[in-house]
């Protein structure tokens, strides 16, 4: 049986976890919400680190946990890997050796990961032979996910990985982290209360908010709902479907084909291969709304979108749910504007959106 279920409950004094889900079983799932609402708990009763109760835990067809049927697999026998927000390598050991430290207890056979092959993805080689205290915490982070991918996991595990790092630091495992997703066949869960790791990295996402499911399904879909919390406030933004297209290399920008037309990015002379599939954030802040096309601007990508939905987002401003083509964007205005354009569902305007401001 394909997919992650996972079904439990854990109880304290004062809050209570309960869950009840069926996940996909490759890709990346995102668990996301406000600190304190069951995420690293979940990830800790999956892994078998938190005794849960009413409980049925079951990898791609693998039982690990089932109290119905007195099912409860320790830790240690669980194929997984689990990263935490520090990477939790020994000390004394350099990292060839810590990344090696996990083989004994996976038998040759069953073994799907080399350490050449997690040291490539990571992109640590030249890292080998150092101490973890003479590495940056962004060296540290790929070293821990390299250690974790090198058992072999069946399931990924990753609690806020990126937390501890600076903004430099963050933006340069991103990448490592995007290649995992890419070229290996595993499932992971990755906890995070960041809207921009869940748009870059996330295929399917479970919001959680007091220890209960808000919602769930795809990310995309959810992150452009205006009925949950993604899609409020300066971070809100979708995620866009994009193919490249071709390159202009006089200009430094390339055309990427969307369901709903066609985006100009600046490249910086990084060309993607035409054919390359990417994923687009477009900030709800950074689009604007008009009723005419317009001329003699600045602004590179402009097309054609139906409204969808509208929702007071703060004092004086609205969100505004569009549809460009198959495409769900949002468009963040003020009250003023929106009522100066007379926005209601149905509407057909024109989205603008400068090429510097979309991210991929």
């Amino acid at each position: 049986m394909s997919g992650l279920q996972v079904r439990l409950k854990v109880a304290y004094a004062d809050f209570t976890l309960d869950v009840d889900l069926a996940l996909p079983g490759r890709g990346v799932t995102a668990l996301f919400g406000a600190s304190g609402c069951g995420k690293t708990t979940l990830l800790r009763a999956v892994a078998g680190l938190q005794k849960a109760t009413h409980a049925r835990v079951c990898i791609n067809g693998e039982l690990w946990q089932d109290d119905a049927r007195g099912v409860f697999l320790p830790t240690h026998q669980r194929a997984l890997g689990y990263v935490f927000q520090d990477a939790a390598l020994f000390a004394h050991l350099n990292v060839r050796r810590n990344i090696e430290f996990g083989l004994s207890r996976v038998p040759e056979a069953q073994r799907r990961v080399s350490v050449e092959r997690a040291v490539e993805m990571l992109g640590i080689g030249h890292l080998m032979d150092r101490k973890p205290a003479t590495l940056s915490g962004g060296e540290r982070q790929r070293a821990g996910i390299a250690q974790a991918l090198a058992t072999s996991p069946h399931l990924l595990l990753l609690d806020e990985p990126l937390a501890a790092l600076d903004a430099q630091r963050k933006a340069e495992i991103l990448p490592y982290l995007e290649r995992l997703h890419s070229e290996l066949d595993l499932p992971m869960l990755y906890v995070s209360h960041a809207p921009d790791e869940v748009a870059r990295l996330a295929d399917h996402l479970v919001l959680l908010a007091a220890g209960r499911v808000q919602a769930t399904g795809d990310a995309q879909d959810l992150m452009t709902r205006l009925d949950l919390p993604l899609a409020r406030g300066d971070t809100a933004g979708a995620v866009v479907a994009a193919t490249v297209h071709s390159h202009d290399p006089a200009y430094q920008l390339s055309s990427l084909a969307f369901a709903g037309g066609t985006i100009l990015l600046p490249n910086q002379g990084l060309e993607r291969p035409a054919g390359t599939a990417v994923r687009l954030r477009m900030q709800a802040r950074d689009v604007s709304l008009t009723l005419a096309r317009q001329e003699g601007t600045s602004i590179l990508n402009i097309f054609a979108a139906t409204v969808v939905a509208l929702s007071d987002d703060s004092p004086g401003q609205v969100m505004v749910a569009l549809d460009a083509g198959d495409a769900r964007l949002l468009a963040r205005v003020t009250r003023r504007s929106a009522d100066a354009l007379r926005l209601a569902p149905g509407l057909v305007v024109y989205a603008q959106v400068k090429g510097v401001a979309i991210l991929d």
